[in-house]
């Protein structure tokens, strides 16, 4: 069987599964939902082992932790909500809104996030009543299937239909671009190249951008200094700093950069400003093309330690970087998937909120960022001038996907960039972007019409 013959399979069955589950009532379908999140966090201390030793990436007990918050927070958030028939109801309008389903949907997932990525596009899309085809890294290929055939069979059981959810076992670039041409829509998470090749494959994606997250420290907020650094480590240190709203790169008050620091050094990081070592460290995290070099995703700080030439604490929590200028000249301004964080001190307010813009355009646009501040007009300042379709005010990072019950962010495993990263959307992408919408109108009783004297007016 030839690969387009194989991908005409997996559809085929696609097909037939969604075009009966498309009949099912809201309840049958929140029960089918509910199966998928409840497996997948029951079993998340075996797939977090299994993705971690096949991938080499993160650590087992933040796996655990994100496929349990993923799980909870993605069926919390679907559960009463109307995804069959009409759901939603204007009576001054009179129209009317029918959900529809897409049909079948491919999922392209990360070697970062292999099972919580499976599983969260794939309680979104069974809530619209879709099927889900998903392409697995091809380094994290075992535990994606894993995370699948546990899925298949909770949904029998609840009801459902096991090819409502497949996986290519063995994948490969052909194979997840095939997929990507024949389903009614992708979600693809991943690479740069990826996300690309889903918006080049001819039918709707959804994609989500590079990070480059950058965290803005405000003067005239001392007493946040401890939950500055307390909130940064916890963001940075899930999953060995893989996650892609990690914070890139600190910008602080010059005058206060020694005390910001000590909160840092209260949390056990360690901060690095000899050149001679950051010039090192950049020839260690970097390729010549100025990309991450994919060895040191993920790895916990005595290995990078021992890269670096450098001798660090057992219990360093994270590497603090000085550096200088900006992405465009400085590499380390830049994206890095480990346990690093650049830092870089602003005499100005303005000038900080510009290196960040600039770092931002480089990379990360349209990603997330966070500010510290008890300023309201900075806040705006900064809301208004960075790039970014989530801006999260005294917290980490962490909560852009909206997995924290602690913000009001939709949650998602794929944080839509909107045009500035290249994707369709900048809000968190959740089920209501996975349905096709009828609007039923009725015509208006005694309708005003359109008067030109009122209609070319500004009061």
């Amino acid at each position: 069987m030839d690969n387009k013959q194989f991908i005409a399979g997996l559809i085929e069955k696609a097909r037939a599964a969604q075009s009966k589950f498309e009949t099912f009532d809201q309840r049958a379908v929140d029960k089918v939902c509910l199966a998928i999140a409840k497996c997948i966090y029951d079993n998340a201390e075996i797939l977090a082992e299994e993705a971690v030793a096949e991938t080499g990436m993160g650590d087992v007990q933040s796996k655990i932790r994100k496929q349990r918050v993923i799980t909870m927070s993605h069926f919390d958030h679907v559960k009463g909500k109307k995804s069959v028939g009409i759901i939603e109801e204007d009576p001054e309008l009179q129209v009317v809104t029918y959900a529809k389903p897409i049909g079948v949907i491919a999922c392209i997932t990360p070697t970062t996030n292999p099972t919580s990525t499976a599983c969260g596009n794939g309680v979104y899309a069974v809530k619209s009543r879709n099927a889900l085809i998903v392409a697995p890294h091809p380094r994290a290929k075992k535990c994606t299937a894993h995370a699948v055939h546990i899925i298949r069979e909770a949904m029998e059981k609840a009801g459902g239909f096991a090819d409502l959810m497949q996986v290519i076992e063995e994948p490969t670039v052909e194979l997840s671009q095939l997929l990507m041409a024949s389903c009614d829509a992708t979600i693809a998470t991943g690479g740069p190249g990826m996300v690309k090749a889903a918006y080049s494959s001819g039918r709707p994606s959804f994609g989500v951008g590079g990070g480059n997250c950058q965290s803005f420290f405000d003067r005239g907020v001392k007493d946040l200094y401890d939950e500055y650094a307390i909130c940064t480590i916890r963001c940075k240190n899930i999953d060995g700093g893989v996650q892609c709203n990690g914070e890139q790169c600190l910008h602080l008050p010059a005058e206060e950069e020694s005390a910001v620091l000590d909160a840092f050094k209260r949390q056990n990081a360690v901060i690095i400003e000899d050149e001679a070592t950051l010039n090192k460290i950049r020839e260690v995290l970097f390729l010549p093309n100025g990309g991450f070099n994919p060895k040191f995703v993920g790895l916990p700080t005595a290995k990078l330690a021992e890269a670096f030439g450098i001798q660090a604490p057992a219990n360093t929590t994270l590497f603090l970087l000085k550096a200088s200028g900006n992405a465009h000249d400085d590499l380390l301004c830049r994206e890095k998937l480990c346990l690093c964080t650049s830092y870089l001190p602003y005499k100005t307010f303005e000038e900080g909120v510009n290196t960040g813009l600039i770092n931002l355009k480089h990379a990360g646009a349209g990603h997330s960022a966070v500010i510290f501040s008890y300023d309201k007009a900075h806040i705006d300042y900064v809301a208004k001038t960075w790039p970014v379709g989530r801006l999260s005010v005294n917290i980490g990072n962490n909560v852009a996907g909206g997995n924290s019950a602690s913000i009001g962010y939709n949650p998602t495993i794929s944080l839509g960039c909107g045009t500035w990263g290249g994707n369709s959307i900048s809000e968190n992408l959740t089920y209501r972007h996975l349905m096709n919408m009828t609007k039923v109108g009725t015509v208006l009783k005694d309708a005003p019409g359109y008067d030109p004297e009122k209609v070319f007016t500004l009061d």
